[in-house]
């Protein structure tokens, strides 16, 4: 039976942690589960018998991240088209799995950690003895995070290694973080029930794979060092990922940064490639995106996010974000269940 979501409390940044399980013999109805919990194009097929088909699902969903605990208990064989939105990562508890993405072939199991970027279709062998961590990162939070942490230029999608060892620190760390995380949120006492600290954990869980997953970033990233951001633009940069939804104005933001509004542009067409007020435009459709992807068309609208994220013109709105995703807010909607 799938859990009833926690009702979400404060203002958007602060999430509350979303709960839902399911138990079950049936496999559109585990199918089902997956596609809404994790990806619209998801494919689940048992292999062989089916007899021993048992799946259990628990996962819980917390702003930019959503972990799981899944196992099906016979054989299957998964397909997943492109993720678009997210970054994944599996971790097997028990058993192991068998990976294929963009060319590359994996053998996951608690010593080695599958990672998946968000182009490329996904192939798996699950077999029934495999439990894992399934770990869902919004593109734009690890993104952002490994854009801060290098104060560089990236590219998007991040070039991203196709593993990383789950024994050694910094892998074992970051697999113990989850794995306390899950844990703490599935039961929903403790300090992980309150929102602040809960968002803070989930930060955690993010930066944490950007210093734990290989990439080709260094400091000397063969051609994409970018300049190191002034004070001006990181001091702008911390005031709206604080609070994207605050109606920020350009004179706003150049106060906090402490300059002119056009020295701030100039910095920020420098340093960003774009206006302050385009990145925070980017900024809340990202959150809204993010929001519409995981949410349940039956408990929200497109308007009631769009006006929490900071959006006042629904037509600009809509607009920008068919522009930025190449469909609508409604779609988007939609197609997540």
């Amino acid at each position: 039976m799938v859990g009833v979501p926690q009702t979400r409390t404060g203002p958007p940044g602060a999430d509350a942690p979303i709960h839902f399980s399911l138990a079950t013999a049936d496999v559109d109805e585990a199918r089902a589960f997956c596609r809404s919990m994790f990806y619209g194009p998801l494919q689940v097929d048992p292999v062989g018998d089916r007899s021993g088909f048992a799946f259990r699902g628990d996962v819980v969903a917390l702003g930019s991240i959503t972990v799981g605990e899944i196992s099906y208990g016979s054989d299957i064989h998964v397909a997943i088209g492109d993720l678009e939105t997210s970054y994944h990562v599996l971790v097997p508890v028990t058993g192991t799995l068998r990976s294929r993405h963009r060319g590359t072939a994996v053998l996951a199991d608690p010593t080695r950690a599958a990672v998946y970027r968000p182009v490329g279709d996904i192939d798996l062998e699950w077999p029934g003895t495999c439990r894992l961590l399934s770990v869902k990162v919004e593109r734009g939070a690890l993104e952002r995070e490994l854009d801060a942490a290098l104060d560089q230029q990236i590219v998007s999608p991040l070039l991203l290694g196709d593993s990383f060892n789950a024994m050694d620190a910094p892998g074992r760390t970051w697999v113990s973080l989850v794995r306390l995380l899950f844990g703490e949120l599935r039961h929903g006492h403790g300090l992980s029930a309150q929102p602040r600290m809960a968002s803070r954990w989930r930060d955690m869980v993010v930066s944490g794979l950007a210093l734990t997953v290989e990439h080709p970033y260094g400091e000397e990233p063969n051609g994409l060092q970018g300049p190191n951001r002034p004070r001006t633009v990181k001091r702008t940069l911390d005031a709206m990922h604080a609070e994207p939804w605050r109606p920020f104005t350009a004179t706003d933001l150049a106060a906090i940064a402490g300059v002119g509004v056009r020295v701030l542009q100039e910095s920020f067409r420098q340093h960003v490639g774009m206006s302050p007020l385009t990145y925070l435009r980017r900024l809340r459709l990202d959150h809204v995106h993010s929001e519409l992807s995981r949410s349940d068309p039956w408990q929200v609208n497109v308007s009631e996010v769009a006006y929490r994220w900071g959006f006042t013109h629904l037509g600009r709105f809509a607009g920008a974000y068919r522009a930025r995703y190449g469909l609508s807010p409604s779609q988007t909607l939609r197609e997540r269940r």
